[in-house]
C-alpha cells in the first residue's frame, strides 16, 4: 500500500496527533505523518515530532503571510493531505483553493450543532441529552464542510465540561482514523 504523505495542524496538547502516529505505523493504515504544523511553541504535540524525527514548523500567525510559508512547507515536503487536530487557527479560503487537496477536521460536537469554540460549554448550557464528534471535510465556511463520520454518546446528568471533553477525545480517537480509512478507501 502506498501511503499517503500528510500534515497534522495543532495547537494544543497533540493527542489526536499522538493517536494518529500510533495508527501511521499500521501497515494498512492509509496515511504517513511527514510534517506537523502548529501555531503554539508550548504543543506538546512538538515532542511528539521530536521523538518521532517528524519535521515541525511553529508558524507566527501573526505574519500576513503567514498560509504562504505554511504552503511553501507543504510543497517542500510533498505534502497530499492535512488533518486538522485542535488547530485553533481558521483556514483561509484562499488557502484552502491553493492547497487544492482534501484536509479534514475533527470537531468535538454533533456538527453542525455548535460550530466554532467553547463546545462543551455550550452542550452543557444547551441542556443537550446527546454529543460526541464530527470527522468532516474543511471547506470555506466555519465547520461546515461535508460529514466524513460522526459518532456520538449519552451526557449523564453530573457530566461537566471536563469529563464531557474526556469523553469526546476518547471517542475521537476512535473516529478520527476511522474517518481517514474511509476517505481513502475510494481514493
Amino acid at each position: 500500500m502506498v501511503k499517503v504523505n500528510t500534515c497534522v495542524f495543532i495547537s494544543g496538547q497533540g493527542t489526536n496527533l499522538k493517536n494518529l502516529l500510533t495508527r501511521s505505523r499500521d501497515s494498512s493504515f492509509p496515511i504517513v505523518i511527514k510534517l506537523i504544523i502548529t501555531n503554539n511553541k508550548n504543543s506538546k504535540g512538538i515532542i511528539l515530532a521530536k521523538k518521532n524525527s517528524i519535521p515541525f514548523k511553529i508558524i507566527n500567525t501573526k505574519l500576513r503571510n503567514y498560509e504562504d510559508k505554511i504552503l511553501q512547507y507543504l510543497k517542500k515536503n510533498n505534502i497530499n493531505f492535512i488533518c486538522l487536530a485542535g488547530y485553533m487557527k481558521i483556514i483561509s479560503k484562499k488557502f484552502i483553493k491553493k492547497f487544492g487537496k482534501k484536509i479534514v477536521n475533527i470537531h468535538p460536537s454533533l456538527l453542525p450543532k455548535f460550530k466554532g469554540l467553547n463546545t462543551y460549554s455550550r452542550v452543557l448550557q444547551h441542556k443537550e441529552r446527546i454529543t460526541g464528534c464530527t470527522v468532516h471535510y474543511v471547506s470555506e465556511k466555519l465547520d461546515s464542510g461535508k460529514i466524513i463520520v460522526q459518532k456520538s454518546f449519552y451526557i449523564n446528568s453530573n457530566d461537566n465540561e471536563e469529563t464531557l471533553k474526556q469523553k469526546t477525545q476518547n471517542l475521537e480517537y476512535r473516529v478520527f482514523p476511522e474517518a481517514i480509512i474511509k476517505v481513502f478507501r475510494n481514493y
